[in-house]
């Protein structure tokens, strides 16, 4: 057992079952909030923090859609700038300032992305778009001891920064700066957890089976129940269209290759590789602090929400090698590449775009039957889409730009794992190590300790041990590694 600091934040099985008993017996809530990603526990969030009684349910788990398959990037706009949407631009940048200075400094850190000039006028068009952005980054308050501004650099400092750069004509590069989430799923677990803190009950396994006009049926291990509600809020990315059929959504697929960081010379730095033709989109080479590099993505548009989770084609892998492999000294081989992954993405239609250029601007609307439906938008502004639907349905202001996430303050530049993926509440696992040494001890063939296993299950609401291996741990992010990685945490699981 870990002893909490603030017992108000955990989830576990004992605080879902007495919210869904609290739930049948009153057969009501004020404020219903359905979907669990990052969008549906910033409106729980929100709700919860504006004094309301809320009741989030989720029909899987946490983070188990887009919001667990994203870049891990938190971006600053740059790329909504270059095709003309100035609002969404600046509100990406506002957005990322509150999330990197104030509310989760502890899960999200400045990454520098390094564009390799080869000559051309393309390095000065990108050094342009950086300049703009480091407007954007004056506009939303972000100071330059947090992110610096755009700045050139010679070869030999851009191969220290991305070693496996292709030199033969590297004139240098020009490094800007963003965010960069250590692990989405841990951010939407961060927000649900902070909800909870709030008073909000997060029920995930309960399915919402129809909505409409005050009144709710669900659906839990023991079968359907009827509630009534006096606001319901739908957060359900690109399955919106199941409970709000009048949106049109153009879901995309994007897909990253995940590859070992050593096979790209370590690089510590971003590495966008611009796609001919496409003026403002790149593939990027996006490392992660425990020695693996994100490669993606693509940007298709896709009729099928089927399998779920979705899984890429092999042209799209392909494709990304090959895009990648234009900057590379060594182009990527298929068997470097040691796992993938997709997600899909609600874009909200427009018939007079391509899927890549639809724009990220959400969509908050209320429906015929009263149901208030929130879509599209995208990782980096989440907590302005909850502000924008609370808004509808509370006068009261919204307090959600100065909550700091439980874990904060921390330091998300650490080398330690523990405090890089707990903040604060890291020396709450220590302890538990301290008291209990075998919770130190690697989860085999990981990177994770055991104690993670303890806090999955004891404080941030995984119900079993695939759950806390998925979403909680992410040690399943190598293909042939994988299985082992799920046998290896229930074993854990099935110990303490």
């Amino acid at each position: 057992m870990i002893r909490p600091g603030d017992p108000s934040s955990l989830l576990n099985a004992d605080r879902r079952s007495a919210g869904l008993r609290r739930l049948r017996d009153a057969g009501a809530t004020e404020v219903l909030v359905v979907g669990g990603g990052i969008t549906g526990v910033g409106v729980a969030l929100d709700a919860a923090a504006r004094g309301m009684q809320v009741t989030l349910v989720e029909r899987h788990d946490l983070a188990h859609g887009t919001s667990r398959w994203s870049s891990k990037l938190i971006h600053g706009g740059l790329r909504y700038l270059a095709t003309g949407h100035v609002d969404v631009a600046l509100e990406s940048a506002k957005e990322r300032h509150l999330l990197i200075t104030k509310i989760a400094p502890h899960l999200i850190r400045a990454l520098p992305t390094l564009i390799p000039n080869y000559g051309g006028v393309d390095p000065y068009v990108s050094y342009a778009g950086l300049v703009a952005g480091d407007v954007l980054r004056k506009l939303s308050g972000t100071k330059r001891d947090v992110l610096p501004r755009a700045r050139f650099v010679n070869a030999s400092t851009a191969l220290k920064m991305c070693p496996a750069l292709r030199p033969d004509g590297l004139k240098g590069g020009i490094v800007g700066w963003d965010g960069q989430v250590e692990d989405d799923a841990r951010l939407v677990v961060a927000v649900a957890r902070t909800a909870a803190a709030y008073g909000a009950d997060i029920l995930t396994h309960v399915d919402a089976i129809s909505l409409g006009d005050g009144h709710a049926t669900l659906r839990d291990e023991d079968g359907e129940f009827a509630i009534t509600a006096e606001h319901i809020i739908t957060c359900t990315g690109v399955w919106t269209q199941e409970l709000n059929p009048e949106i049109a959504l153009s879901p995309s697929r994007g897909t990253h290759l995940v590859v070992k960081s050593e096979r790209l010379g370590n690089p510590t730095a971003c590495m966008p590789v611009a796609i001919p033709g496409e003026f403002g989109r790149f593939v990027f080479a996006i490392p992660e602090p425990e020695g693996i590099t994100y490669v993606g993505l693509t940007d298709l548009p896709t009729d099928s929400l089927q399998p779920d989770p979705p899984e890429p084609t092999a042209d799209e892998l392909a494709w990304l090698r090959e895009r990648i492999s234009a900057a590379l000294a060594i182009p990527l081989r298929e068997e470097d590449v040691i796992g993938t992954y997709s997600g899909l993405r609600p874009l909200v239609s427009d018939a007079h775009a391509k899927t890549a250029d639809i724009s990220r601007r959400h969509l908050i609307a209320r429906q015929p039957n009263s149901v208030i439906a929130v879509t599209g938008g995208k990782l980096t502004t989440y907590r302005k889409m909850a502000e924008d639907a609370v808004d509808l349905i509370s006068d009261r202001p919204c307090p959600t730009a100065g909550i700091t996430l439980v874990g904060a303050p921390g330091d998300s530049r650490s080398r330690d794992r523990l405090t890089r993926r707990f903040g604060s509440e890291a020396s709450l696992l220590k302890d538990a190590i301290d008291r209990d040494p075998a919770l130190g001890e690697l989860v085999e063939g990981t990177a994770a300790l055991k104690v993670e296993v303890l806090w999955a299950r004891q404080a941030e609401g995984a119900l079993n041990s695939t759950e806390a291996a998925d979403t909680r741990l992410r040690v399943t992010m190598v293909d042939d590694a994988a299985a082992a990685a799920q046998d290896a945490v229930k074993g854990v699981w099935d110990s303490i």
